[in-house]
């Protein structure tokens, strides 16, 4: 009977956590790098949103975010580091073969990000992703 009472209390004790919600203060470009200070926590957590404002600081808006509404996290994504039409270090590498040429991007991307590129000396577009230091990878 004891623990019956235990198992009340702390159970009634308990408090219960409220994950928070990321908004914008003002409204954001598509485009433009979102900051820390751009941001604003508030409650009740909203599903599908960024929780804490280090998912979204630092972060490229995708598409307009319009100030006061929660962000998605697929409006927000890694910053551009390959402008469209900017000319780019294009490397292909397998077993030990390295093939390195500069292409033009067909897009603009970020760290990850998989992106066309026409190759400048064959004029054959390929995909490949962008690393940290802008040149574009491109896999079998």
């Amino acid at each position: 009977m004891k623990h019956i009472y235990l198992i009340l209390a702390v159970t009634l004790s308990a408090v219960p956590v409220f994950a928070d919600t990321v908004i914008a203060k003002r409204t954001i470009r598509a485009q433009e790098v979102i900051t820390a200070d751009d941001l604003k926590l508030i409650a009740p957590q909203t599903p599908g949103m960024a929780e804490k404002l280090s998912q979204v600081a630092g972060s490229e808006a995708r598409r307009i975010i319009y100030a006061g509404r929660p962000i998605a996290l697929d409006d927000i994504g890694p910053p551009a580091l390959v402008e469209r039409n900017e000319v780019v270090p294009l490397v292909f590498r397998t077993k030990g073969l390295t093939i390195s040429t500069d292409g033009r991007a067909l897009a603009r991307g970020g760290a990850g990000d998989r992106i066309r590129v026409l190759n400048l000396h064959s004029r054959n577009a390929v995909n490949g992703v962008i690393d940290e230091n802008g040149t574009v990878w491109v896999a079998q």
